[in-house]
């Protein structure tokens, strides 16, 4: 206690002088009782992370800095500074934080700068005027709602709980994916899976980790949804492949709203292998219908749960071959009869009685009478 009551009286001494920040060069702790706050910035060049207590940033006028060689870490803070909390190095918060006036910026081409949630993640006070523009992160099990957004829109993202103590890291981008602003490559809306249709071409998020889970997005009247499916039900979250330059069909359930405000949930993914996510969609079976492309939901409802080609039954032979996008084949069938519920019959097959993920797969249908002398070829896309 002592050592946080000497902390506060060289605040106060470095405000009243003149001094335009406090820094840390040594090892400072604040102590269960201790009440700081900085209206100059912080640079942090020592060892300032073992803190309990309550910790602000304030001020009317001035942009408020924190920066040094080592990230703060403090317990409950609130930030009052009217015109933002710039971070030039991460802030860390293990318990409650209360956004109260401006934003906490940070440099959205450095992802290592971030606001930490650090096995804690309760917030309050988020709004269009109050969240973090750049780069939030949280470490913990519970579920977290993202306080991320650009600029004046706060627009969240959302992680489920976790089985372990895990590290996801996000930031929003109100900018078209064609031309993003501080990544090194487009994300080309027209390079995409065969399933998707439409990409979004004015928001992406960036959402970086290393464990499987699912996430949900968020729309709202800006995000103009409607250009991207006209009906719900066939939005899907996308994501941009690190491994094949394309947007990737990463699934949509529990699809809740309207055309102007709403959210979505993934399947389950690696946040790691794609660059970025966004809301894109999927063809409706009636758009396919004709076509030499199908949908099939194998998932024993009765309706659509296999493959079917119209008319098999009037040629006396064919052969089916399913490959998945690397090419290997996932099935083979002679004298196929419709029946192809994504089993595979692979060599490289594991468990015959797990059905293929969901994905495109690319098949070649041969048939004929006498000889297999007409040929079909297009995409399937399974979804459960």
């Amino acid at each position: 206690m002592r050592f946080s009551a000497y902390l506060i009286v060289i605040l106060v001494s470095s405000s009243t002088s003149a001094q335009t920040a406090f820094k840390n060069f040594g090892s400072v702790q604040l102590h269960d009782n201790a009440q700081v706050g900085f209206h100059t910035d912080l640079i942090n060049d020592g060892q300032f992370e073992d803190n309990q207590g309550f910790t602000g940033f304030y001020s009317d006028n001035d942009v408020r800095v924190v920066s040094g060689l080592n990230r703060p870490v403090f317990n409950n803070v609130e930030i009052d500074a009217v015109n933002d909390l710039q971070l030039n190095t991460s802030l860390g918060i293990t318990n409650e934080l209360q956004f109260i006036n401006g934003k906490v910026i940070t440099p959205r081409n450095d992802v290592a700068v971030s606001l930490d949630f650090i096995r804690h993640d309760f917030f309050v006070g988020e709004d269009d005027d109050r969240h973090t523009d750049g780069y939030a992160s949280v470490l913990s099990t519970n579920e977290f709602t993202f306080p991320i957004g650009d600029d004046d829109r706060l627009r969240p993202m959302i992680t489920p709980s976790q089985n372990s103590e895990t590290y996801f890291n996000g930031a929003y981008f109100f900018q078209n994916p064609n031309t993003p602003s501080t990544f090194s490559n487009p994300f080309t809306t027209t390079e995409k899976e065969v399933i998707l249709k439409n990409i979004s071409s004015y928001e992406f998020w960036d959402l970086d980790g290393s464990t499987e889970t699912t996430v949900t997005l968020t729309w709202d009247s800006f995000s103009d949804v409607e250009t991207i499916s006209p009906l719900l039900q066939f939005l899907r979250v996308v994501g941009w492949s690190k491994a094949e330059n394309k947007w990737i069909n990463l699934g949509g359930v529990d699809i809740q709203g309207d055309l102007t405000e709403g959210r979505i949930t993934s399947l389950t993914f690696t946040p790691d292998n794609y660059e970025v996510i966004t809301i894109g969609s999927v063809f409706s079976d009636v758009e396919l219908d004709g076509s030499d492309n199908y949908l099939i939901s194998p998932n024993d409802d009765g309706s659509n749960d296999t493959l079917v080609f119209e008319g098999l039954e009037l040629f006396e032979k064919n052969e089916l071959i399913v490959f998945n996008r690397w090419g290997n084949i996932v099935y083979k069938k002679e004298n196929y009869d419709n029946n192809w519920a994504a089993l595979s019959n692979g060599r490289a097959t594991i468990k015959a009685e797990n059905k293929l993920p969901v994905g495109t797969y690319f098949y070649t249908l041969k048939f004929g009478n006498g000889e297999l002398n007409q040929q079909k070829t297009g995409w399937v896309y399974i979804n459960y």
